[in-house]
């Protein structure tokens, strides 16, 4: 981690946060030699939002709006706003990133036949503005044709389509636009890393579930892995990464990029990782890539905001790590929780 190949072709030590920035770059280059380019922002335009009905509780007011984020670019979304918000002061905002399945942004307003996916409904009751999009291939965007858009790989999207994301939060009057964090579990725990390496406004990633270092990364079965042509032929499907089979021949040696690295380019900003010891997402992949990732958290005198938990059990995000998440969110964007929410 800590070493990079300069211009000249030498191999560099880092040692100072100048060093690193010059590896940070590396690993983005890498991410989109694996991912394709992310296209041009500024020749994006404003992200415009057309809002349509909405679901009013005593606890938050869930709106379904459609953005466009380019042209002829849509992503379905939920957005909440906590009941009783007086406008006054502006709140501290999170996208909420879904896991897999096919009920979309569904699946964090609590549309789960699974249990602890509702941290986007339980972070509008915490009092936090909420952004919960679609992901392509799922949700409202389940028939999305990957083989005909201008991005090649489907990661590489969502990486559009959450940094434009960022963009509605923060030109929203009600978001403080100094305060925004992501989380995600399972697919939305390394789109979370994804977005958070490419986006310095988003301030906090919480990824469940979400990442290992390549070496250590097991499918959820073996049938999975015949499946897809390999130990690592999830990660080549069309909804992820397909270059890591077309180009890279699913052989992690070659990839251009690892996991630790893309959390490691969030530094300094804040993450916190749910890692059980029983999920595919190796528990010890992640226990070894922590290590690297504190040395570059240590350069910038802030080893405490890197933080990972392994708790018993398999791929899920429990009450009490989802609680430990949000105190996490709270301290880093200045939250004090509704009191009408129980942890």
């Amino acid at each position: 981690m800590l070493s990079y190949t300069d211009s000249d072709g030498k191999k560099k030590t880092v040692k100072t946060r100048k060093d690193w920035e010059k590896k940070r770059s590396r690993i983005l280059s890498g991410m989109q030699q694996a991912m394709g380019r992310l296209p041009d922002l500024s020749a994006a335009g404003p992200v415009t939002a057309v809002f349509s009905d909405s679901l009013v509780t005593d606890k938050y007011t869930r709106y379904s709006v459609l953005l466009t984020v380019a042209p002829g670019e849509t992503v379905p979304a939920y957005y909440y706003l906590p009941s009783g918000y007086s406008g006054k002061k502006p709140l501290p905002a999170i996208l909420a990133l879904h896991p897999t399945g096919e009920a979309g942004k569904g699946l964090v307003d609590g549309l789960s036949t699974r249990p602890n996916r509702a941290y986007g409904k339980e972070l509008a009751e915490r009092g936090y503005a909420v952004l919960a999009p679609d992901f392509p291939g799922y949700g409202e965007l389940k028939d999305y044709d990957f083989s005909s858009d201008r991005y090649e790989s489907g990661s590489m999207k969502g990486i559009f389509n959450h940094i434009r994301c960022v963009d509605f939060l923060v030109a929203r009057p009600e978001v403080d636009p100094r305060n925004i964090g992501v989380i995600g579990h399972s697919l939305g725990g390394y789109n979370a890393i994804f977005v958070g390496a490419f986006e310095p406004r988003i301030k906090v990633v919480i990824s469940s579930s979400g990442w290992t270092i390549f070496d250590f990364y097991r499918p959820w079965s073996e049938e999975g892995a015949r499946r897809h042509g390999g130990r690592l032929g999830p990660w080549a499907q069309e909804v992820h990464m397909p270059l890591l089979r077309d180009q890279y021949h699913l052989d992690g040696d070659l990839f251009p990029f690892d996991l630790h690295e893309a959390v490691a380019a969030i530094a300094p900003r804040a993450f916190f990782s749910n890692s059980p010891r029983e999920d595919y997402f190796s528990a010890e992949g992640v226990k070894v890539g922590m290590e690297s990732i504190k040395e570059v958290y240590k350069l910038y005198g802030v080893t405490e905001k890197a933080r990972a938990v392994y708790p018993e059990g398999g791929h899920d995000f429990p009450t009490e790590q989802r609680t430990a998440a949000y105190r996490f969110l709270d301290s880093e964007l200045g939250l004090s929780p509704n009191d009408h929410f129980i942890e």
